[in-house]
């Protein structure tokens, strides 16, 4: 996935951010659709499909991580968060709520820009099917390293576009304990503990949609000392 084909959602109350960010987007390639609330968000969503969603956090009414929490009963576009400078608690219950990254604001157009493309390229291309893909199991579990898919039976498990990235991490090195700054270097991520605690909200998300018991994890284990490994059958 690349800016040259993606269809942004931007989703703010302020008409003044709205039309800025869409006019700065438009300009660097992208097809850029704007939604004033969390209502006009749906009503948009019900009619188009869109490769990623832009979404304020304070909003009046339904707010974005009650937005976010609600579109990932049905649905995997990634979603970017703009939460207010200096609220923590937010950032991170923005992720256990579904979301794939956050920037605080106020954010240079220029940020937004590169984040929006990091989480694109994280995006598995799905054009190109293999007939014989690799799969990993996990229990009942199985993964697809060639579609990033996630599957239980017939049944496709929905990952986020940062699920999928760290699906993606952990299958290329099985049974190798990699470090939270590790895998935050590996999602084109800026260095940090605030990064890293974001990495451990991310396997936890991750860990519910893989393991029967998530307290005690057979398959995306806790390594004491090292980090984090996947340990497939």
């Amino acid at each position: 996935m690349s800016e040259q084909d993606a269809h942004l959602l931007i989703v703010d109350d302020d008409e003044r951010i709205r039309t800025l960010l869409q006019k700065f987007l438009i300009r660097h390639g992208f097809l850029v659709t704007s939604a004033r609330d969390a209502p006009h968000a749906r009503r948009i969503l019900k009619g188009l499909d869109f490769d990623l969603i832009v979404l304020d956090v304070m909003m009046p009414g339904e707010d974005g991580l009650a937005l976010t929490r609600s579109l990932r009963e049905t649905m995997q576009t990634p979603i970017l968060l703009l939460t207010a400078k200096g609220e923590t608690d937010n950032r991170i219950e923005g992720l256990e709520a579904g979301a794939d990254d956050y920037l605080p604001k106020p954010f240079e157009p220029k940020e937004l820009l590169l984040r929006i493309n990091a989480i694109l390229r994280r995006m598995p291309d799905t054009s190109v099917a293999d007939a014989t893909p690799k799969v990993l199991s996990l229990g009942p579990i199985r993964y697809d390293l060639e579609r990033g898919e996630m599957w239980q039976g017939d049944e496709l498990i929905r990952l986020t576009a940062t699920e999928v990235q760290l699906m993606k991490i952990f299958a290329a090195q099985p049974d190798t304990a990699l470090s939270r700054a590790k895998l935050v270097e590996e999602l084109g991520r800026d260095r940090g503990q605030a990064q890293e605690r974001a990495v451990d909200v991310q396997i936890t998300r991750l860990r519910r949609k893989i393991e029967h018991d998530p307290k005690q994890p057979r398959y995306l284990q806790t390594v004491r000392g090292a980090g984090y490994m996947l340990a497939p059958d």
